[in-house]
């Protein structure tokens, strides 16, 4: 089955349409250069997944009010400016095929207005008394900054096992889409009860999400990242750690010498890829996966039936099935 993100959104169509001008004044800035950064990020947003949990998180406990768009404007705040300060550690010149702020306008220029961010979304809280929001969102970017450490850590001895895996995944990526649910339902008058639900559901999604991404650095199509990128980045992703983990000592040892030393040579990545295609990786990988979004969609009953609850079902589908 395919979906659409349109479909997907059809109960948010309006809400989302809103959130868009409303965030637009949320950018807004007195300083010339500031602002037309700020246009330069709005114009080139993606496709606001993140925004998309936080109405149907809303929409499925309660009614879409102004704190709503106060919890994704928040969100999407804090987002971009972690993804502004990653271009530069990085030293990455492109984000989702446009040229990134550290490339156009320099690396101070990208810390600053990562900076500037950051305040705006605190500030945006502060102001209005949105401190459970506030404390979510916080939470969230301490553990993605953790886990970004973490596996720095471990790339350069190469010596992730599943459970250190499992853990920077959740920190990197699953904690900031279980915190984008949390807010959605904080926004709400919703019972305390549900903010629990949504939390482990946006985490159960978000660890099915990143092992898609992983399984992307295998694949043949034309995709956000090129192929092999997380080997040549000495990146240890599930069908890789899966892969070593089955095979002998000294194939073991010969792959893991390979992405020490040789990462950067083409053919040799692509002899990594073929490695951990042929030992089982990516159907490991794939079978992980499955079973993330399975117990999403049975944490997802809990929620009340409604067009927004199927919606969120369809949302757990894209993520798995997308191709890109």
């Amino acid at each position: 089955m395919s979906y659409s993100i349109s479909s997907i959104q059809a109960p948010i169509a309006e809400p989302m349409k809103e959130f868009e001008g409303k965030f637009r004044q949320f950018m807004k800035t007195k300083v010339m250069l500031l602002d037309t950064i700020m246009n330069y990020i709005v114009q080139r947003k993606g496709k606001q997944i993140r925004p998309m949990f936080v109405f149907l998180t809303a929409g499925c406990v309660g009614t879409i009010n102004e704190k709503t768009y106060r919890g994704a404007a928040l969100i999407e705040l804090l987002h971009t400016a972690t993804l502004v300060h990653d271009d530069v550690v990085d030293d990455s010149n492109y984000r989702r095929g446009f040229f990134s702020i550290n490339a156009i306008w320099k690396n101070k220029i990208a810390v600053l207005v990562g900076d500037y961010l950051l305040s705006k979304g605190l500030l945006l809280s502060v102001e209005h008394k949105d401190f459970d929001l506030l404390t979510s969102v916080s939470t969230a970017v301490r553990e993605m900054s953790e886990g970004e450490l973490l596996q720095i850590e471990k790339a350069r001895k190469l010596d992730i096992t599943e459970d250190i895996y499992f853990d920077i995944i959740t920190k990197k990526t699953a904690t900031l889409i279980s915190a984008c649910c949390a807010v959605g339902v904080q926004s709400t008058q919703a019972e305390e009860k549900y903010v629990d639900i949504a939390r482990s559901f946006g985490e159960k999604v978000g660890i099915a999400f990143q092992i898609k991404d992983d399984l992307f650095d295998y694949g043949d199509a034309e995709i956000g990242k090129p192929l092999g990128i997380d080997i040549k980045e000495k990146k240890m992703t599930l069908p890789l750690i899966y892969a070593l983990q089955n095979t002998t000592r000294s194939i073991r040892k010969n792959m893991i010498q390979i992405i020490k030393n040789e990462s950067e040579n083409p053919k040799k990545v692509r002899e990594v890829i073929e490695f951990v295609k042929s030992t089982g990786g990516l159907q490991y990988a794939n079978r992980r996966m499955n079973e993330y979004a399975t117990e999403a969609k049975a944490i997802l009953q809990q929620f009340p039936e409604s067009h927004y609850r199927k919606s969120l079902e369809d949302l757990i589908g894209y993520t798995i099935e997308r191709d890109k």
